[in-house]
């Protein structure tokens, strides 16, 4: 129970800290280079030779580049959030969390998280896109409401942090989780609207503890969140967050890394510990220009695979999360952060 006391002072100092010291939000349609973008939990993707950048927000931030390095504010894809929400999740803060972009069948999916203050009384939420150029006559977000919900005392897990992988057959998976009972997943049906397998048995795929199902009134002692799963080779890479975000110059997020022959795991580390019990390498951590890294995606652009994450700034009193994307190559089958 102490550590999960911890857990929710480290969230309420969060939202102070956010009250206090949140950066203006620039203007529709200024430019800033990456450096300078403000962003949180950030996803990227490419269409027609345009980078369009996702990040949590109020109604779901978006940013779009045509060389990944100047950025142009949009307008953001809710105004400000779907109906649905503050009936379903009481207690919702405003802002909508970690989404997860993807593209399948003639649309774009976008997912995105719901929660309220430091309970999994929490809801991941899907729209979809034909384009994502605000110029097209058929640029129009339709929200299809919650995927899946979970339950204070009733589920041992928290459903944000979404993240979609195809199988090589292109079977579609939706990975998720934070804290709690540790990152789940789970089928989806063919349309990726809904999960095909049960929402109250679900699989287990990394958890910092071995006996995460006991967590249920301290899931502050299990900090690892933000699920990302890439095909590259042989493998499946299950990239996640582990330790504190949202501290800003006290964060010590990072990111780990472990790999399977199979999208549902077991997945390992370099050192064939399994993430389920605690294992994960070390990808990505904090250093003198940056309290704290994570909240990670991956993607291939131009032929080249990048990972894009948010860092807080440490030249900034409070660590402001800024956006960071480095390229990522591959050395004996792991990946390795070009420049770190």
């Amino acid at each position: 129970m102490r550590v999960f006391l911890l857990y929710l002072l480290t969230l309420s100092t969060f939202a102070n800290l956010q009250a206090q010291d949140r950066p203006p939000v620039p203007p529709i349609g200024s430019t800033l280079p990456t450096d300078e973008v403000v962003a949180h939990d950030p996803v990227l993707i490419e269409e027609d030779g345009t980078y369009y950048l996702f990040t949590t927000g109020p109604g779901i931030a978006v940013w779009s580049s045509t060389d990944m390095k100047q950025w142009t504010h949009r307008e953001p894809v809710f105004h400000p959030y779907p109906e649905w929400i503050p009936v379903e999740i009481p207690g919702f803060g405003g802002h909508l969390w970690a989404p997860d972009i993807s593209y399948h069948d003639g649309l774009y999916y976008l997912y995105y998280s719901a929660s309220a203050f430091a309970k999994n009384t929490s809801a991941i939420g899907l729209a979809t896109n034909k384009t994502l150029d605000p110029k097209s006559p058929d640029y129009h977000w339709i929200d299809h409401g919650k995927v899946i919900r979970s339950y204070p005392g009733v589920t041992n897990w928290n459903a944000i942090d979404a993240n979609v992988v195809e199988d090589e057959e292109g079977g579609a998976y939706l990975a998720f989780g934070s804290f709690w009972g540790g990152l789940k997943i789970a089928r989806m049906m063919p349309d990726r609207m809904e999960l095909a397998d049960c929402w109250q048995n679900l699989q287990t795929i990394a958890s910092r503890v071995e006996d995460a199902e006991q967590l249920e009134d301290d899931p502050g002692a299990n900090a690892i969140e933000a699920p990302f799963i890439f095909h590259h080779g042989d493998y499946y890479y299950l990239f996640a967050s582990i330790d504190y975000c949202c501290r800003g110059a006290r964060s010590n997020y990072k990111v780990i890394v472990g790999r399977s022959e199979q999208v549902t795991g077991p997945y390992v580390d370099q050192n064939d510990l399994l993430l389920l019990e605690g294992g994960g390498t070390i990808l990505l951590k904090g250093d003198q220009d940056w309290y704290g890294v994570g909240h990670n995606a991956v993607g291939t652009f131009g032929g080249k695979d990048y990972i894009i994450y948010h860092g807080y700034d440490a030249s900034t009193e409070r660590g402001v999360p800024k956006l960071r994307i480095n390229e990522l190559t591959w050395e004996d089958g792991w990946p390795v952060v070009a420049g770190e």
